[in-house]
């Protein structure tokens, strides 16, 4: 049989009774115990502060003072070592009270050889288990949300001077006065792009380990979508006096259903790979369809005459940051996440990326997806000309209108004002959700809205998320567009359930801004909330009622805080079990209290039965990431729970 490792503190004044329950211990022949002998109260408190120990066997009498003080002072500095009292004789009221005031278990000491003192031993190690599992769980959850929050912040503080980079060096390229330093410029230029491009790696790599990761499924023009990768990539290949060629050896559907964005990074990954390891021959890509009932599976064969990949090297280039040349000496750059990053897409989109190679011929990477067949699609031969025109620049349709830019960097605003210029509309500036909100408010009185504003979401004073909530408060229904570096999944959602129409991903695409604000200008918007809008009804209702939400996640209590005032509740934030006792009592009356099962210092359960024992509250609700047992809920003196993530529409109902 294994044997398990224990630690165990006991606690005991008589040195005779220390080695006959040291004695019993070593007789439970499936643990190996550490035994830490102690004798004082003072020092038991010192050990169990340190939450060191598997499990503690306490003596109820410790010269003047009782196991009783040490127990519930264990209690109130959060000790979370099982606790079994030993007692000289059996009494019911002593084993009450030793069980009220923390203990797991009570042990006549004449039972030290009986197999209840076996069983109490194993039951408070097992409970000990349990109890370390979760707080590992919940350290790893913390760890994941903390790497959340470092990434969007990471993501917005590269993006930020980046969009200053990439637009104004294009602005500079499509004026005159730039001429004699185009080459420079393009240089800046491209530079800037592949640093977008490995941030961009980095992100996406994080958002797939996460899970995070989501699909923008579309029907498009697979010939057309080919072609324009051949014609990027040609420029690459001709720069390095190699040849690129595009065929298929079936005919192809002339549209598919899949995620464009994401098979073109795919793609393009792969050619520019071939690329980049050839210096003289070719690489050739070849595309083949098979089409399985509704199911359209693509092969593309991306072959190059290149270097090759030695045998011994192959597994390792879809692992992330494997490069097969030495860092310092490789004359090629790039993160090595370009083959993981491409494996994993491939696997979204329902298919996979293999490898053959030669070492000193060449390589042969093959992509299969698998995609919806359009229904009634028609086959053809691939085509090296468009069948689909891309728009261009000069195929911009002008607009009118007036359009608010609020950013607080100043660089950026002046940028996006500028490139909104160009399309023919009026621009007004803001540098903070503040003057965004007296600005739109204003404007409304005036009898002269905007037709759209475009905000960012990080700014001082008060950010794009308070301050879409407070304009959209003030009657205003104007379009209003996120701009934002966050895109990991369901910031979109969030930030539309505030308010927001729409999310535009920075660093801002030109054509993808003329696009949205057509569509949102062109749109016929009401400037007042109807006499039906559900939040109306709601706002004003519920302006006097309170509520506390305690949640230890900054951004979960941030969005849910921001959905609640969004509806008229007032609403008070708790990060803590202490800082909700704290705040418990600063009001005579709460509506309800929101309450996060998972909190750092204490469990939301037991938290809500004080709570409920001070009768200052209409209702608890419980939110918790798992199912709770009906039993549990009850227990605790709470009404119901509520399963996270919350949205509008499970606040809305709670709120009614």
């Amino acid at each position: 049989m294994l044997t398990k490792s224990a630690r165990i503190l006991l606690v005991e004044d008589d040195e005779d009774d220390y080695i006959i329950a040291r004695d019993y211990l070593e007789e439970l022949n499936e643990y190996n115990f550490e035994i830490d002998w102690v004798s004082t109260p003072d020092a038991a408190l010192e050990q169990l502060e340190s939450n060191q120990h598997d499990i503690c066997l306490l003596d109820y009498q410790l010269g003047a003072q009782t196991g009783l003080t040490v127990l519930e002072k264990a209690t109130v500095m959060q000790c979370r070592v099982p606790i079994i009292m030993l007692t000289g004789q059996s009494d019911n009221v002593l084993d009450k009270a030793a069980l009220d005031a923390g203990a797991v278990d009570f042990i006549v000491k004449s039972e030290l050889d009986s197999p209840r003192f076996a069983r109490a031993i194993r039951y408070a190690i097992a409970r000990q288990e349990v109890q370390q599992e979760r707080l590992e769980r919940i350290n790893v959850e913390t760890q994941s949300r903390s790497k959340d929050r470092f990434l969007a912040h990471l993501s917005h503080e590269l993006r930020t001077p980046l969009t200053s980079i990439l637009g104004y060096t294009e602005l500079l390229l499509s004026s005159e006065k730039a001429k004699p330093v185009t080459n420079e410029l393009n240089i800046i230029l491209n530079n800037g792009k592949h640093l977008l491009s490995l941030l961009n790696d980095v992100l996406d790599l994080s958002k797939i380990a996460a899970k995070k990761l989501e699909l923008a499924l579309s029907t498009f023009n697979l010939n057309s979508f080919l072609v324009d990768i051949y014609t990027l990539m040609q420029v690459s290949a001709n720069d390095k006096g190699i040849e690129l060629t595009l065929t298929s050896s079936t005919p192809l559907p002339e549209e598919i259903h899949c995620d464009p964005t994401r098979l073109r990074q795919i793609l393009i990954n792969l050619i520019h790979n071939g690329i980049k390891f050839t210096d003289h021959g070719k690489v050739s890509v070849s595309v083949k369809a098979k089409i399985e009932g509704e199911i359209c599976v693509l092969y593309f064969y991306v072959e190059d005459t290149g270097k090759g990949i030695p045998v011994l090297e192959i597994d390792k280039i879809f692992q992330p940051f494997e490069q097969i040349e030495d860092t310092i000496s490789r004359k090629e750059t790039g993160s090595g996440l370009g083959l993981a990053i491409s494996s994993e897409l491939a696997k979204k989109l329902g298919g996979g990326i293999t490898a053959k190679s030669i070492e000193g011929e060449g390589s042969c990477f093959t992509l299969s997806i698998s995609c919806q067949n359009v229904k009634d699609t028609a086959l053809s031969n691939l085509s090296l000309e468009r069948k689909v025109i891309g728009e261009n620049n000069t195929s911009l349709k002008p607009l009118t209108g007036r359009v608010l830019v609020v950013d607080d960097v100043a660089d950026i605003r002046m940028l996006i004002g500028h490139i909104v210029g160009t399309f023919g509309l009026n621009v007004d500036f803001a540098e903070n959700g503040k003057q965004a909100v007296k600005k739109a408010v204003t404007s409304i009185e005036k009898g002269t809205p905007y037709n759209a504003i475009l905000m960012d979401i990080h700014m001082p004073e008060m950010d794009g998320k308070e301050a879409v909530v407070e304009i959209r408060k003030q009657g205003v229904e104007q379009p209003i567009l996120a701009l934002t570096a966050a895109n990991m999944k369901g910031v979109k959602e969030n930030l539309q359930t505030l308010g927001f129409d729409d999310v535009i991903s920075k660093p801002v695409d030109k054509m993808l801004l003329h696009r949205y604000l057509a569509t949102v200008i062109n749109s016929n918007v009401q400037t007042k909330p109807k006499e039906n809008d559900l939040s109306s009804i709601i706002q004003t209702t519920n302006q006097d009622k309170y509520f506390m939400l305690v949640e230890d996640d900054m951004d979960a209590a941030e969005i849910t805080k921001l959905l609640l005032e969004s509806m008229g509740v007032i609403v008070d934030v708790a990060h803590s079990g202490r800082a909700c006792r704290q705040l418990l009592h600063t009001r005579p009356k709460w509506h309800k209290i929101l309450l996060d099962v998972h909190l750092p210092d204490e469990n939301g359960l037991v938290l809500a039965k004080y709570i409920a024992s001070q009768g200052n509250t209409t209702e608890i609700v419980i939110i918790s990431g798992a199912e709770i047992g009906a039993a549990e809920i009850k227990s605790s003196g709470s009404s119901r729970a509520l399963m996270k993530p919350l949205n509008k529409q499970k606040l809305q109902d709670l709120i009614a």
